[in-house]
């Protein structure tokens, strides 16, 4: 009898707690099964490379990929190099020059083509690479670049492009994967574009060079951290896919950020997206 009224205590006080205590998110593993963050810090410190998929304007999101890449640096001693979709390949000198302090915040950035959310998502990963002597690789193509292949449509435009400008795009030619991206994007690309099969090799050339400027700057013994959009890198496609073309040996780990009414139980078709899953409530603030 005593046994069976403790059980009960309990039972109630654990559904009293969930009832009144309100979690800015969960983290779970890739099966839906609660995941230790400590735990995940282990098991992401033994890969080559880690996504971290965000939600751009999640500020949880944004405040873990910092809490992370610390947790990171300190399992790993400091062997961590980290990467950005929100850096274009023709600003790595400018991003250079600031990380080294040969240029000034303000002239960094004036000349670095920074999203509008920079000084409230990004500059604390930039201060702490900068801080802690880490390199940061500007990851993504230049826009006009992708733009081009947008409004063109044929990849052989890229063919055109001069020999300084195929430097800073994966190199050609890019073994597109289009048909995938419709099929897991296609409505949304019909939303965005005339041409949702050209967004689509827009897409997959963001993708591409991401994954070529990841695996060129490897380092033996280091952890690559790569900040993108969720959509980059969720089921392990995308980013994730042309890297293994490049690098078909690398140990990767995905983490994705889904959101929910409910985050006490993590929904069916979440499930397997990524290694690790941020689930955040849908009521939670915006960056912007």
């Amino acid at each position: 009898m005593r046994f069976y009224l403790l059980t009960l205590f309990i039972l109630s006080t654990i559904s009293l707690s969930s009832q009144t205590t309100k979690e800015a998110y969960v983290l779970y593993d890739m099966s839906g099964v609660r995941a230790d963050y400590q735990k995940m810090i282990e098991d992401l410190a033994s890969n080559d490379v880690v996504f971290i998929g965000e939600y751009h304007n999640n500020p949880i999101s944004h405040w873990l990929e910092y809490e992370i890449t610390a947790s990171l640096f300190n399992k790993m001693n400091g062997a961590i190099t980290l990467g950005a979709e929100m850096f274009e390949s023709d600003t790595q000198l400018i991003l250079n020059e600031f990380l080294h302090g040969e240029t000034s915040a303000k002239r960094f950035l004036d000349d670095c083509r920074l999203w509008p959310n920079y000084s409230t998502d990004y500059e604390p990963l930039v201060s702490f690479a900068k801080d802690s002597l880490l390199k940061f690789i500007a990851t993504n193509v230049p826009r006009r670049y992708a733009d081009l292949l947008h409004r063109e449509g044929n990849e052989t435009v890229l063919q055109t492009l001069s020999d300084e400008a195929k430097q800073l795009i994966a190199p050609l030619p890019i073994p597109f994967k289009a048909d995938s991206i419709m099929a897991s994007q296609g409505s949304v690309m019909s939303m965005m574009s005339k041409n949702p099969l050209a967004l689509a090799k827009a897409q997959a050339l963001k993708d591409a060079t991401m994954a070529y400027f990841i695996n060129k700057n490897l380092e033996k013994n280091h952890v690559f951290i790569h900040y993108n959009g969720c959509y980059h890198t969720d089921w392990h496609d995308g980013i994730v896919y042309f890297l293994k073309l490049y690098n078909p040996s690398l140990k990767i780990k995905t983490i994705t950020t889904v959101q929910q009414e409910d985050i006490q139980l993590l929904d069916d078709n979440f499930k397997n997206s990524a290694d690790y899953i941020i689930c955040v409530p849908v009521t939670m603030t915006r960056t912007y």
